[in-house]
């Protein structure tokens, strides 16, 4: 199945089924960094409403606009660049505590899990940044941020449990 389908799936039912195609794939380090480069892309376009209010809020830039360019320029960077490291990290450390706890883990499927919970999660992050739009930054805009990073920690740990039971994960 694509993508997009995928992720309706994992968000109507839970993400264990789809993750447990993905590691019946095998390693593939490519398609995991797909899935967070997409996943980081699709937040950095829902900061869009975010940066649009602070850019019209700071009108002292010239031409019209430079303010905004500057910072979703400055986002994107963020956002394709420095949070893609600190998730390799974040999976880093989930493989090492996995190891330490007795279960052990291969690198790789630590990643996968990691990274298919962020882009399954991603649409959340556009609702989310669609509520800031409509509403601003009220409590409605803001429940939405705390709705799509819940559903973003239940599925990883939901993905990491399939991984270890699945036998996917095992001492590298």
């Amino acid at each position: 199945m694509g993508v997009t389908a995928d992720i309706v799936r994992s968000l109507r039912r839970g993400p264990r089924q789809v993750m447990r195609e993905h590691l019946a794939r095998g390693p593939q380090e490519a398609r995991a960094l797909a899935f967070l480069m997409i996943g980081c892309l699709l937040v950095w376009i829902a900061q869009w409403p975010r940066l649009l209010q602070e850019a019209a809020a700071n009108r002292l830039m010239d031409p019209p606009g430079a303010a905004f360019d500057q910072l979703a320029g400055t986002a994107l960077f963020g956002w394709l660049m420095i949070v893609p490291l600190l998730f390799y990290f974040l999976a880093f450390v989930a493989h090492q505590v996995t190891r330490l706890a007795g279960g052990g883990t291969q690198p790789w499927s630590a990643r996968l899990g990691l990274f298919w919970a962020w882009l399954a999660a991603s649409p959340l992050a556009l609702l989310s940044g669609m509520a800031r739009a409509l509403t601003g930054g009220t409590v409605a805009a803001n429940l939405t941020g705390i709705l799509w990073i819940a559903v973003f920690a239940g599925f990883w740990v939901v993905c990491h449990q399939e991984a270890a039971r699945k036998g996917q994960i095992r001492a590298a």
